[in-house]
């Protein structure tokens, strides 16, 4: 049994908080000051991800904090993830700039809403990935002040699922299986400002046009809406009356 297959059965283990973290089969944790960091960024750590396998089959649970160490992504740690692209009724897409409280890619431009769903019983119920638009449902309206209502979970298309791995920096970083949602909506915004520093609707031409600041360095993308626009997206966003010919929910994009 590996590292993370004993940490992933280390029940005992989750929550607790020791000066020197070892688990109770005495598996050493790495440790990681986060003292520097946002306070409401640091109490969301604790959340509990849903732990995978590369064939995003549940193995588990563990907290953001731990899924996010590049030191646990090293050994493999991977967890599951999405992606919302959110459009309005003139097809343009909602993008957001991160905040600097952000721990992971902070200050950098991305699609409309990337998070995590919980190990929760809602969360992770998998027919039709319901769990994971359900997770989107509330993280926009966590990060942008999107009502509920306004974002019911059977409104978005689940299209397919994307693999990668990138670092924010020495400490922190990403290795996700990420569900692609779109969903077409005018919607009231009310961004919260821990979350997002700035937003904005572009066309397809205003966001080649990032892409290509993002190139010469004048700005900054996350890696994974970088590989999203190089690869799928534009194709997409010229069939959005028509995804149903993109959908893949039996293949994984590995990237």
């Amino acid at each position: 049994m590996n590292y993370y297959e004993r940490r992933v059965h280390c029940k005992a283990c989750f929550g607790v908080k020791v000066k020197e973290p070892v688990c109770c089969r005495g598996v050493r944790m790495p440790e990681v000051n986060t003292d520097h960091l946002d306070e409401k960024q640091v109490q969301l750590l604790a959340e509990m991800c849903i732990l995978i396998d590369d064939n995003d089959r549940k193995i588990g649970a563990d907290s953001k904090k731990n899924c996010h160490l590049n030191s646990n992504i090293e050994k493999g740690l991977l967890h599951r993830a999405f992606s919302v692209f959110l459009f309005n009724s003139e097809e343009k897409l909602l993008l957001q700039q991160r905040s600097n409280a952000k721990i992971t890619f902070p200050g950098c431009f991305t699609n409309t809403c990337c998070s995590h769903p919980l190990h929760t019983a809602s969360e992770l119920e998998e027919q039709d990935a319901i769990g994971v638009r359900r997770a989107a449902q509330r993280r926009l309206q966590a990060e942008l002040g999107v009502p509920t209502d306004q974002v019911p979970p059977e409104e978005m298309t689940y299209l397919t699922r994307i693999h990668y791995k990138a670092q924010s920096d020495g400490v922190w970083g990403e290795h996700e299986i990420d569900y692609i949602l779109f969903m077409q909506k005018d919607v009231d915004l009310n961004p919260d400002p821990n979350e997002i520093q700035s937003h904005c609707y572009v066309s397809k031409e205003e966001l080649k046009e990032i892409l290509e600041k993002a190139k010469k360095k004048e700005l900054e993308i996350t890696p994974w809406f970088s590989l999203i626009a190089e690869t799928f997206l534009f194709k997409w966003w010229d069939n959005l009356h028509n995804l149903k010919q993109f959908i893949n929910h039996d293949g994984i994009h590995r990237m």
